[in-house]
């Protein structure tokens, strides 16, 4: 029998998905990947109700196998009222390097009719990547006036997270 330590890296996906209605409130903002985006009608939500962040937050737990973002930031919490997702994303990102996990990328699709996001993709980007450390891209969709979302009733966003970490194993032959 041969019998070594060797490194190895551990690597994982997640999914993250999150939605919200537009709010009634004509003051409050629309915020995406923490960019506010100026002009158009903001989400309803306990938080600021950034949907893209929620997805990025829920992916990366999920992926590391540390809960979700219900759990740990749940909507019934008046600490988190109004809260900037930016600071649930940075809480995310200790938890997970404090658990070994390095981000390796992140990959977003937002699906609303409005409002258009091509001008303000590339501050989105800018700023998840600086959040986490790492390649995030963001796509968005219509939703082709289907269902609630193509009514323009609200916004969905999906993220999909690739994590890694070192690990050491014993390698085993017989």
């Amino acid at each position: 029998m041969l019998r070594g330590t060797l490194a190895a890296v551990q690597i994982r996906i997640g999914q993250g998905l999150d939605i919200h209605a537009f709010a009634d409130d004509p003051s409050r903002p629309l915020v995406l990947a923490g960019v506010v985006i100026e002009g158009a009608r903001g989400l309803a939500g306990h938080s600021d109700a950034d949907a893209v962040i929620h997805a990025c937050i829920d992916a990366l737990l999920g992926a590391a196998g540390l809960g979700d973002i219900g759990m740990l930031y749940p909507d019934t919490d008046p600490g988190f009222a109004g809260v900037d997702s930016s600071e649930l994303l940075a809480d995310t990102m200790q938890r997970l390097t404090g658990a070994g996990w390095q981000v390796q990328n992140i990959d977003c699709t937002v699906v609303a009719e409005a409002p258009r996001l091509a001008p303000h993709r590339a501050a989105m980007q800018d700023n998840l990547a600086r959040l986490v450390g790492a390649p995030v891209s963001v796509k968005a969709t219509r939703a082709e006036g289907l269902g609630a979302l193509g009514r323009v009733e609200g916004i969905m966003c999906t993220a999909v997270a690739l994590i890694s970490r070192d690990v050491e194993h014993d390698d085993q032959e017989n």
